[in-house]
């Protein structure tokens, strides 16, 4: 592809994420290469975003993938830390292109919201000693 055109590729990925990140109310906390970190006010928020950024960055050509997850975070001035930070990027990992994908506290959170999950089945997750039931939202 040569770095001209990755680096407007990622232009316009990052431009469009960022608007719908701002679209659905959630703050970015930090770039990661081609990945994003952002936190929402709620968890089908968050949902809603991921699934808009699958299909607003198809047209470039991208599939992305996102892992959520819900808990409590430790903030410093500009970065998130703490074990609910750790599960959403493993979880991130057990996702295929175009998916999103939840854990069980993020699909009993948003019970009677409408969001539509597939049971993904249980996972173990690095640096996790338990395996983690995960759903694939529809």
């Amino acid at each position: 592809m040569g770095d001209k055109a990755w680096r407007e590729l990622l232009g316009a990925h990052d431009t469009t994420v960022r608007w719908e990140i701002a679209r659905f109310r959630g703050c970015e906390v930090k770039t990661l290469g081609d990945g994003f970190l952002a936190i929402f006010d709620g968890p089908a928020r968050a949902i809603r975003c991921a699934k808009a950024v699958t299909e607003a960055v198809a047209p470039l050509g991208v599939q992305v993938r996102a892992g959520l997850h819900t808990g409590e975070v430790e903030r410093s001035e500009s970065d998130i830390h703490g074990v609910a930070v750790h599960l959403a990027a493993r979880i991130m990992g057990e996702a295929a292109a175009g998916e999103v994908v939840v854990s069980r506290t993020v699909k009993d959170l948003v019970a009677g919201s409408g969001i539509e999950v597939d049971d993904a089945g249980e996972h173990f997750l690095k640096g996790i000693e338990q395996k983690w039931q995960l759903f694939r939202v529809r």
